[in-house]
């Protein structure tokens, strides 16, 4: 009998199995069907305003709009700093997916040197605001552009704007005055207004840029821009228009100023010139001067080092940080500190051996004529410069007075009204010695601040407003740079003006200008040579600034120094006498004396100030200063 075979397929079993994974399946299938059109709801329903603000901020952006920077013009409306069409090359790192990679070729594209590469990464790093663009690069020419352009698509984040760079058509020459803009750095970021100063790049450095910079700047404005996916702006949407800086007008005198620094001629110095009557600023140059259009755009670090390494310190403002000896500068206010005292009288004389020696003391401290000048006044101490009358006047005026008569015309103190960076130099003391050095003050010492040497420190402002309050007979006028500022006058008197100064006798003025007079026009006088010809009553005075002591019987010769070893000359003036229309100081460094190099400088200012003639003949100026030095030479 045949054995049945094992049934080992069952349909119907198979077909339970079938039905239960298929039904698995379909829950699944629902179930994620479910969460999927869950979230699709939340997204869109719950989530709408989010998700849509989220789209509108992806397409469209604000972007800020810098406001154009005020001009500065001079008195009579010549341009001195002005805003020019350029390109900058920005970088929002936000948007850059690989900023190595995008500045290496970047680099490449602009063809740019290690150097250059170096300083161009360093900015991009620099901090700064989230979405603000860095400024990478100023000023781009047409080849770059034209080579960025062909490369837009594979430089997201990156743009090439116009904007208005500064620009100064005298940049060498008003260098010190005017000061310049530059890159806004990490410090000035942190204290600037973000709103304000939204997509500007340049801030005032130095000089009137800097203290006018709030004025100067404006506002900044904004404009909301539709862009596509590569962040490109495909239309305007609306704007809010920047408010411009106001222009500014200075006191300046654009013709006096290329003067002065002519007058220079390279040589380290400073020509400083006031307007007695407003206290405005005709002229203050300090030579030599530097291009400061470099630092707009961003100077190279060979050029910076050129410039810092320099021995002559073009940087350095001497018109207003320098500190020199005054000399015999400051005879006149010495003997008007006599008259005031009651220590002196005008008529009274002493008689001047060649020195002048203290009670119990062997020194002797000498004039600069060794043999004396015999018989002398306060006018003729003034005419002849006479060291021997101010060595007397100072031991009975005693430092303490000296002191506080010399700050009453301003030494010792920062004078100027919106001069930026002005140093206040130094008026010695009594109590500044002490708290210095820890010494008392010895009698000697204040024989030398007598004759402007010791520790007597001014600069070359503070000398010529000095002049300017003595051309006043003490009225106080704040020197200051500015006329007007968005078209209206700065206000009168300015903030903190000192006191006038008040003499009993309203002769002594007359009595001292008489002495200055007879500098440059007297026959003894030490400038008598710069009076040939003048065609108005001047007055001046001449002063030599050692730049080291000598022992009692040394001679000074300058043939066997050093250039820069040598006395620096200075001189000061005002004119014309009877109602005074400019007072000028002048510093030549290592020149000599102030009655040849500097007093010919200062004739010629004023001579072109005063004066309707052509402007003075530099070269015959030139001429006239070496004649002096042959002279003085053969003596």
């Amino acid at each position: 009998m045949r054995k049945s075979r094992h049934n080992l397929k069952s349909p119907e079993q198979e077909l339970r199995i079938f039905r239960v994974r298929a039904l698995l399946a379909l829950v699944v299938v629902f179930s994620l069907t479910g969460l999927l059109m869950g979230r699709l709801a939340y997204l869109q329903v719950v989530q709408h305003e989010v998700y849509t603000t989220r789209s509108e901020k992806n397409r469209v952006r604000v972007e800020p709009l810098p406001p154009t920077r005020g001009l500065i013009y001079d008195r009579n409306g010549e341009l001195l700093a002005e805003n020019r069409p350029t390109y900058n090359l920005t970088l929002v790192r936000e948007r850059v997916e690989d900023l190595d990679a995008t500045l290496t070729r970047l680099v490449q594209i602009l063809e740019l040197s290690p150097e250059e590469a170096e300083a161009f990464r360093v900015r991009s790093r620099q901090r700064q605001r989230p979405f603000q663009p860095a400024l990478l690069m100023s000023d781009l020419d047409e080849g770059q552009i034209a080579r960025l352009a062909v490369n837009r698509h594979l430089l997201p984040g990156v743009e090439v704007e116009a904007q208005l760079l500064r620009y100064y058509p005298d940049a060498e020459v008003m260098a010190h005055a005017l000061g310049y803009v530059g890159r806004i750095n990490a410090e000035e970021l942190e204290r600037l207004d973000a709103g304000r100063y939204a997509g500007t790049h340049f801030i005032g450095k130095t000089g009137v840029e800097r203290f006018y910079e709030d004025a100067l700047h404006g506002e900044a404005g904004l404009r909301k821009v539709e862009t596509n996916a590569r962040g490109r702006v495909l239309r305007e949407l609306g704007r809010t228009d920047p408010l411009p800086g106001k222009d500014l007008t200075l006191t300046l005198d654009k013709e006096l100023q290329h003067l002065a620094f002519e007058l220079l001629d390279g040589r380290r110095g400073a020509i400083v010139a006031i307007e007695p009557a407003t206290g405005g600023i005709l002229a203050m140059v300090s030579a030599p001067g530097y291009d400061t259009n470099q630092f707009v755009t961003g100077i190279d670090v060979a050029s910076y080092r050129g410039l810092q390494e320099d021995l002559d310190l073009p940087l350095y403002n001497r018109a207003i940080r320098g500190h020199y000896p005054p000399g015999s500068t400051i005879k006149p206010f010495l003997a008007l500190a006599g008259l005031a005292e009651g220590v002196i009288t005008p008529d009274k004389t002493i008689y001047d051996p060649g020195y002048f020696q203290l009670p119990n003391d062997d020194r002797r401290y000498r004039n600069w004529l060794r043999w004396g000048h015999g018989r002398v006044d306060l006018e003729r101490s003034i005419a002849v410069s006479n060291n021997t009358y101010y060595y007397s006047l100072a031991h009975d005026l005693g430092i303490d007075r000296i002191h506080a008569n010399m700050t009453d015309f301003g030494f010792g103190t920062r004078v100027g009204h919106d001069i930026f960076g002005e140093s206040a130099a130094l008026m010695p003391s009594r109590d500044w010695k002490r708290e210095r050095y820890n010494q008392p003050w010895y009698p000697g010492e204040t024989l030398s601040v007598g004759i402007g040497q010791g520790y007597w420190q001014l600069t070359p402002l503070q000398l010529a407003t000095a002049t300017a309050v003595l051309a006043n007979r003490g009225h106080w006028v704040k020197p200051r740079l500015a006329r007007s500022l968005g078209g209206e006058a700065l206000p009168e008197p300015l903030p903190d003006t000192p006191e006038d100064i008040e003499l009993t006798n309203e002769g002594w003025w007359d009595r001292v200008f008489s002495g200055m007079e007879k500098v440059i026009s007297g026959h003894e006088g030490t400038a008598r040579r710069t009076g040939v010809g003048l065609e108005y009553r001047m007055g001046g005075k001449s002063g030599t600034a050692q730049v080291f002591s000598l022992g009692q019987d040394q001679k000074y010769n300058a043939d066997e120094l050093a250039e820069r070893l040598r006395d620096h000359a200075l001189f000061m003036a005002f004119a014309p006498i009877e109602e005074p229309q400019i007072a000028v100081s002048v510093i030549v460094e290592n020149a000599g004396g102030g009655s040849t190099h500097a007093a010919h400088l200062a004739r010629a200012m004023t001579d072109a100030w005063l004066l309707d003639d052509d402007e003075p003949d530099v070269e015959e100026i030139r001429e006239e200063m070496d004649e002096d030095d042959e002279r003085l030479a053969g003596n």
